[in-house]
């Protein structure tokens, strides 16, 4: 097996705080993938709304909107691992509460939208320190190489995660709280026995210009302000993963089993890809390159959603990953790459608010599109959306087109 893995690859494998982050990441992730499968499938299971559901993603992305820049700002101003390390803390004691809850039998949806929130409001402090970790860690020259590892390894995690949350949730519904619990201080404990070559640099105070800067730098710089952007309308439009149990439980007839494969489907297409861009970085027109897996993610989505046959929705959900990867890899690269280290926490931040708003407002959006036209229609509009989406931004944005190198 050894020998498939590329030198500059098997170079990074053996470094050892990039090792300890990708394990911590994907850690991190498998918590996040269980616990979408298990909540998702709880909320669904008790009101039976699609618009409940949606609002998952409206709970989560509130303290997102409400908190992003004070993250940012915390993720510049003090040690990026131990920011990260706390938020890990407090999502293993939130999903504590879940699993205590599940497990008892007491657990209500306002208390798992409660919780949600909580989630959501870890998860928008460590994710822009997480970010603004990894070019402190990769080697000089080798961070679109290590984006793609950490993305395939996450993906690992995403692959198997709903499928264990899926099995365990069937099992008992306290179980896939209680493995979100036992990976989250796995995190935490990597996290910590990462060590930096850059000391962090901490601020004596903040005021409202330095929680503002990274706005002013996104919006300053055409090629990352089209690449955020790009992201936040996009998906914000193709979120048909959001309607997954949906498709799940009246569509493709299946139960908590099929839809944590289901769930997998997208992170096997972004793993096979991950393991292709390992090997071969994309090295040409990579702004081009970027538009178009946009546009294939969006024609896979319109596929999955008409699909009433299983094999052929996890193939959509196959492909629509791949294509995903390919968009991350080189807008994460692209935005770290022309960002200053003082800056990336901030500028990450602004990032996370439009990756979230994509994700998590894409939910919403998809679940009351769901429940008032059908989820059917809300996919394939959704689908629709993200291909004119991905023209258009090529026309606003040439200088994001243009672009030919990374690194």
């Amino acid at each position: 097996m050894s020998s498939l893995i590329p030198v500059g690859s098997r170079a990074l494998l053996k470094h050892r705080s990039f090792l300890l982050f990708l394990l911590s990441r994907s850690f991190s992730r498998f918590s996040s993938q269980i616990g979408a499968v298990a909540i998702g499938w709880q909320i669904y299971d008790l009101t039976g709304s699609a618009f409940d559901l949606g609002m998952v993603g409206l709970v989560q992305f509130l303290p997102t909107a409400l908190l992003v820049f004070v993250a940012g700002h915390a993720a510049d101003r003090y040690e990026r691992k131990r920011v990260v390390q706390i938020c890990q803390l407090a999502e293993a004691l939130t999903a504590l509460f879940l699993a205590w809850g599940a497990y008892a039998g007491w657990l209500t949806v306002l208390q798992i939208f409660i919780a949600t929130a909580v989630l959501g409001t870890a998860g928008a402090f460590e994710s822009p320190a997480t970010a603004a970790l990894l070019p402190l860690i990769a080697p000089q020259g080798s961070l679109q190489r290590a984006t793609a590892i950490s993305s395939g390894a996450a993906q690992i995690a995403t692959i198997t995660g709903p499928a264990i949350g899926g099995l365990a949730f069937a099992v008992a519904p306290g179980m896939p709280y209680g493995l979100m619990v036992l990976f989250w201080l796995s995190g935490a404990i990597l996290t910590g026995a990462i060590h930096l070559a850059q000391p962090a640099v901490v601020r004596d105070s903040a005021t409202p210009a330095d929680l503002f800067a990274g706005v002013r730098f996104v919006r300053s710089n055409a090629a990352i302000l089209g690449t955020i952007s790009l992201d936040l309308f996009a998906v914000l439009l193709g979120g048909a993963t959001a309607l997954l149990p949906i498709y799940a439980r009246d569509i493709l007839q299946t139960g908590p089993w099929g839809l944590g494969i289901l769930r997998a489907a997208p992170a096997v297409g972004a793993l096979l890809m991950t393991a292709v861009l390992a090997r071969h970085t994309i090295s040409r027109r990579v702004g081009m390159r970027m538009f178009q897996a946009v546009i294939v993610f969006g024609a896979a989505t319109v596929v999955f959603a008409v699909s009433h046959l299983m094999w052929l929705s996890l193939l959509a959900l196959a492909i629509l990953g791949a294509a995903d990867t390919v968009s991350v890899v080189i807008r994460f690269s692209l935005v770290q790459l022309s960002t200053p280290n003082e800056m990336r926490g901030r500028v990450g931040a602004v990032n996370f608010l439009f990756i979230n708003a994509s994700n998590q407002l894409g939910q919403f959006e998809s679940g009351v599109t769901a429940a008032l036209l059908g989820a059917v229609p809300a996919a394939v509009l959704g689908g629709l959306g993200t291909i004119a989406i991905a023209l258009l931004w090529m026309k606003l944005f040439p200088t994001l087109r243009d672009v030919e190198r990374l690194e």
